[in-house]
């Protein structure tokens, strides 16, 4: 028996792709040289509408400093290969998506070179004139272990995490 599940976990292993994970970051995340510069807005902001045809895409970045000298990060946001902008601590933004199938990344931009934090991947399958939610958060899972998730949430969430965070505009830098 123990032979057969080592022979099977080998069969798995010998036929996966190890370019498969670089691929999928390529297929979803921007050009490494892309930073940008995250300024985020007061007051409350009215959210759009879908244009006809499209959906909305929310990404909202959720980091909680457990009170330790770590700069606020930067987290940029991708989908389908290229940069759609960023959001710099606990903020959110948008971005108009066309119906079909799509592939989100959230990268911290910079991060200082003891961390070691990977791009999170998410897909989504947008339908014309829907509102989708994500949560791209950075947590401590102890000291000097960061983790980056990105996870679709819930509209009443969603909408919640809207709330509550300022909007982000950010730039690329020149």
């Amino acid at each position: 028996m123990k032979t057969l599940c080592v022979a099977i976990l080998l069969s798995f292993s010998a036929d996966a792709d190890p370019a498969a994970p670089a691929a999928a970051v390529k297929a979803a995340c921007g050009p490494g040289d892309v930073k940008f510069n995250v300024r985020s807005s007061e007051g409350r902001q009215t959210a759009p509408q879908p244009e006809p045809g499209k959906a909305i895409v929310y990404v909202v970045g959720e980091y909680e400093r457990p009170g330790n000298e770590l700069a606020t990060p930067t987290v940029r946001v991708g989908l389908d290969g290229s940069w759609v902008g960023a959001n710099r601590g606990t903020s959110h933004l948008f971005f108009p998506v066309e119906a079909g199938e799509h592939h989100l990344c959230s990268d911290w931009q910079s991060m200082p070179f003891w961390i070691h934090v990977q791009s999170s991947l998410a897909s989504l399958t947008a339908e014309p004139g829907q509102t989708y939610y994500f949560r791209a958060r950075i947590m401590e899972s102890s000291p000097s272990v960061w983790t980056l998730d990105l996870e679709p949430v819930n509209s009443d969430e969603g909408r919640l995490l809207l709330a509550t965070s300022p909007l982000s505009d950010s730039r690329p830098k020149k």
